[in-house]
């Protein structure tokens, strides 16, 4: 995979009707700087707005992918999006004079064939990965779909489809490397079953569908009379039905086409990222919706992980004789054994957690681990000596749980661990009402984290 930045050599023009506007549009490609992503501009609507290509901008997944950014509306992106990622193209400005990207012939090609053709420049800046140090799982119920990403030293798609279609059956389609893209997947096409057609039409949608940009699958026996009504409306006469339950209006490129088509999607959807991925891709029964979503999945995870703080676990601001001055706890019930860092609106403590413990008598001993409910406590007991080193005569107050919400243990936590608790107000402490978000690492890794409130009140 290349490293460093590339943007398009030349400008690049296209022009096509929107699949489901059925608006004749314009696009124009310009190259653009390092580090200023890929932009829409909508060139027809007042000042111009510039819709930036990431995943936050979806507003819509009815069958395609579209942006939004205050009034200014950019969809069916995926095609484009995913050509610009196949050839590794990460800065791109895309002038448009309407609310969706041209259909063309319901592929990638040919996006691919005239980027080709113009050819890339490649800038100073380094790309900026996602690289994936361990799985991220997603699953989406409600539309059966399930994706996971594991780590891999470079690109790779693996896409899985069964609709239960006696016609399609159950495919798979990979893409081992980019640079296979132009060859195994370019070409195909989206598709539809029969049976949606005039549901699609009748919802005003494929209003620029002519049955030329799309594979349509025939499950069951179609009348002739509906044949000759989606005849006329697409103007394509003689519509029938070939080999294999699909329409004549095209022949396929690869068996296994819708599946190859699915891939496209993904790698197009996942572009939102707006960073280049190192990771292999698995995705079950894949479509527009859970797509995004998956790609929201991996943003806030990957957040997680490249915002986790630097703690210097060697200080020691109060050790556990001036903790014992603060909290009314005492062992084996006091989990915190140094604060290693307090200001007026955070505390970072530490806990060792030794397989000397008392609790691992009980707690699984032959594979001893520390339990959540514990590691929440140690939290909240970080987070008490916050509010308490701001008050007089701490010694006479008590903490009192109220609530614990939104409460994530993401990795186990055993003998020999350090775990190092950070603690922030998440509302101004007001009242003897404390609000915290707490978090919990591991060698830097976050392993828990909660919302908590709680009460404190002086002893009469």
């Amino acid at each position: 995979m290349n490293n460093l930045q590339k943007t398009i050599a030349a400008n690049a023009s296209f022009s096509g009707v929107g699949l489901h506007t059925g608006a004749q549009v314009n696009i124009e490609l310009f190259p653009s700087a390092a580090n200023s992503g890929i932009q829409f501009k909508r060139t027809d609507l007042e000042n111009q707005p510039i819709v930036e290509a990431l995943v936050e901008n979806v507003n819509r997944v009815d069958r395609s992918t579209a942006l939004q950014k205050g009034d200014a509306i950019v969809s069916t992106v995926e095609h484009l999006l995913a050509s610009l990622t196949a050839l590794e193209i990460d800065n791109c400005l895309i002038e448009i004079d309407g609310p969706e990207v041209p259909i063309l012939d319901g592929s990638a090609e040919p996006f691919m064939e005239k980027l080709i053709g113009i050819g890339t420049k490649e800038l100073k800046e380094k790309r900026n990965f996602i690289e994936i140090k361990e799985a991220i799982h997603f699953k989406d119920d409600q539309k059966g779909a399930e994706f996971s990403i594991v780590p891999h030293d470079g690109f790779e798609v693996e896409v899985n489809i069964d609709y239960n279609s006696k016609v399609l059956g159950k495919q798979k389609a990979t893409l081992a490397s980019l640079s296979d893209f132009r060859e195994e997947i370019a070409a195909c096409r989206t598709f539809c079953f029969f049976h949606e057609l005039e549901a699609l039409l009748e919802h005003n949608l494929i209003k620029g569908g002519d049955v030329d940009n799309a594979i349509v699958v025939v499950e069951h026996e179609a009348k002739q009379e509906t044949l000759d009504r989606l005849s006329k409306i697409f103007n394509k006469p003689d519509l029938r039905v070939v080999e294999q339950g699909i329409l004549n209006n095209v022949k396929l490129h690869f068996e296994n086409e819708p599946a190859r088509h699915k891939l496209l999607d993904v790698i197009g959807d996942l572009t939102l990222l707006g960073r280049p991925i190192k990771g292999k891709i698995i995705a079950n029964k894949p479509g527009h919706s859970s797509n995004v979503a998956f790609g929201k999945a991996i943003k806030a995870q990957i957040s997680i992980m490249e915002n986790q703080p630097k703690f210097n676990v060697h200080n020691t601001v109060l050790d556990v004789e001036g903790i014992k001055k603060l909290l009314p706890h005492r062992p084996p019930f006091l989990f915190v054994d140094r604060i290693i860092e307090i200001s007026p609106e955070r505390v970072v403590g530490v806990k060792n957690v030794s397989v000397n413990e008392d609790l691992f008598r009980g707690h699984f001993p032959d594979q001893p681990i520390f339990p959540g409910v514990l590691q929440i406590e140690a939290m909240a007991q970080v987070g008490g000596v916050l509010v308490l080193s701001q008050l007089e005569e701490p010694e006479k107050h008590l903490t009192y749980f109220m609530k614990m919400d939104k409460v994530k243990f993401r990795k186990m936590v055993v003998p020999g661990d350090t775990l190092v608790f950070e603690l922030t107000y998440a509302t101004p402490y007001r009242r003897g009402i404390a609000h915290m978000l707490g978090r919990a690492y591991v060698n830097d890794e976050l392993v828990a984290e909660a919302e908590m409130m709680a009460k404190i009140e002086k002893v009469k």
